[in-house]
């Protein structure tokens, strides 16, 4: 079990404690640290089961000074959230070759 991490982040930390009560000891994968290349972020989002946009933190103020409004494809979307991982929503929990965003973190024990 994997757990993309923003420390942070309060959701981000609320996951991982909620993954620890359930007796899971995910390996932590810091993400702003240590960005996913392009091929682990696709998988991620197969995973997922997601379009790279979907997984877009359209809050953040880097997205909507840069981003906001603007068409990409799947693929240049990948290269702007590895290039610029803050964009990437978080926490991300992946259990095989099952993945879910913690949000809420609860989400999680879907696939715990």
């Amino acid at each position: 079990m994997k757990i993309y991490h923003n420390n942070r982040c309060g959701k981000s930390r609320q996951t991982l404690e909620l993954l620890k009560s359930e007796g899971q000891e995910p390996e932590i994968i810091e993400y702003l640290k240590n960005p996913p290349s392009e091929a682990e972020l696709k998988d991620i989002l197969s995973k997922l089961q997601i379009k790279p946009e979907e997984l877009l933190r359209k809050g953040e103020a880097l997205f909507k000074e840069k981003f906001s409004g603007k068409r990409f494809s799947d693929d240049e979307w990948i290269t702007i959230m590895v290039e610029n991982p803050i964009l990437i929503e978080r926490p991300i929990v992946i259990n095989g070759d099952k993945a879910i965003i913690g949000r809420p973190p609860e989400n999680v024990l879907k696939i715990v």
